[in-house]
């Protein structure tokens, strides 16, 4: 019987590090404050302590400088998880991100991979307001050559972070701030999560979920709510984002014929956007209703709390929209 551990979502994080650091020479973490401080949300503590400052950087606080650094250790062979604070950082170093770690391989002929990590978390965490609840997805998403992750739990995030490790492309792995301290039991010996592969959380018949990162969490509450009003609802949860899985997605609504999307993110433009699209290509005649989006509302985060509550998809809020859906 395999052992199981009950770990935090961070832990989960700082074992996939710990390990991937062990297996390979060439893995090292670099970002503000993951040294000495033991990462701005702990999931780097202890490593300083086990690795030295050769291998857990310190750095100011210029994203665009150590990201650039991250893409050209990458480019020489090295094999770096570049740590941002908060993602909504990440746009400092847009333009090493974009113009270098996503453009390298192909600009350069093949000759040069950019086997880069770049992690931290992303979307609204409480009360933080407009300049630190961004959901990033959608906006590196538009633009080829990098993976995008955004597991929903703890075993997922160490399986995925390890493989994101591994692969050979830059990679943005998006993690959650309220996910950090999520508990949930995953295996003590070494197991890796396939990348480009959803899940199907909850099975249903009657119609499709599809969610990702802490949205997962709150469709949980929806599926259970179905349940009792005599709907059984299918949960997907994409876990990666790009490469996406549509084919896990488009097989589930050919069966239950209804789909709903939720996405922490904005509508305009977004990834249920796109999702949305690819279903009518692989789904036409088998949809019997308008594909449905639950999104952020199209207006900077408040830092009000009840308006907070109000701008995010929430319980009651995908509620809705499964049932107009239905037509129930």
């Amino acid at each position: 019987m395999e052992k199981m551990q009950l770990v935090e979502y961070r832990e989960a994080l700082r074992q996939a590090l710990n390990e991937e650091m062990t297996r390979d020479d060439a893995v090292f973490v670099m970002g503000e404050e993951v040294a000495e401080y033991n990462g701005a949300y702990k999931v780097t503590k202890g490593l300083l302590e086990k690795w030295g400052p050769r291998r857990i950087i310190d750095t100011p606080i210029a994203e665009l400088g150590f990201a650039g650094l991250g893409v050209g250790a990458a480019m020489t062979g090295l094999r770096p998880v570049i740590e941002f604070m908060s993602f909504n950082f990440s746009f400092v170093a847009a333009d090493q991100i974009i113009s270098n770690a996503m453009k390298m391989y192909y600009m350069s002929g093949n000759r040069f991979s950019v086997p880069i990590v770049f992690r931290g978390p992303n979307g609204a965490a409480a009360q933080v307001s407009s300049q630190h609840s961004h959901c990033v997805e959608a906006i590196y998403g538009n633009l080829p050559g990098i993976i995008i992750i955004a597991p929903s739990n703890a075993y997922d995030a160490k399986g995925l972070l390890k493989s994101a490790i591994r692969n050979n492309n830059p990679v943005l792995f998006l993690e959650h701030e309220m996910l950090y301290g999520e508990k949930m039991e995953i295996p003590v010996e070494e197991y890796l999560v396939p990348i480009g592969k959803a899940k199907i959380v909850e099975s249903g018949t009657d119609v499709t979920i599809v969610a990702h990162s802490r949205m997962v969490n709150v469709c949980k509450e929806v599926v259970k709510e179905l349940a009792a009003q005599g709907i059984s609802a299918e949960l997907i949860d994409l876990r990666t984002i790009k490469p996406l899985d549509i084919a896990t997605i488009a097989d589930s609504v050919r069966r239950t014929n209804y789909c709903v999307l939720v996405e922490e993110g904005h509508q305009f433009a977004g990834i249920a956007s796109e999702i949305a699209f690819q279903l009518m290509e692989h789904c036409f005649d088998f949809l019997d209703a308008p594909i449905a989006r639950v999104c952020q509302k199209e207006t900077p985060m408040p830092y009000s709390k009840p308006l907070e509550v109000e701008t995010l998809p929430h319980v009651s809020s995908i509620l809705t929209a499964v049932r107009h859906t239905l037509n129930r």
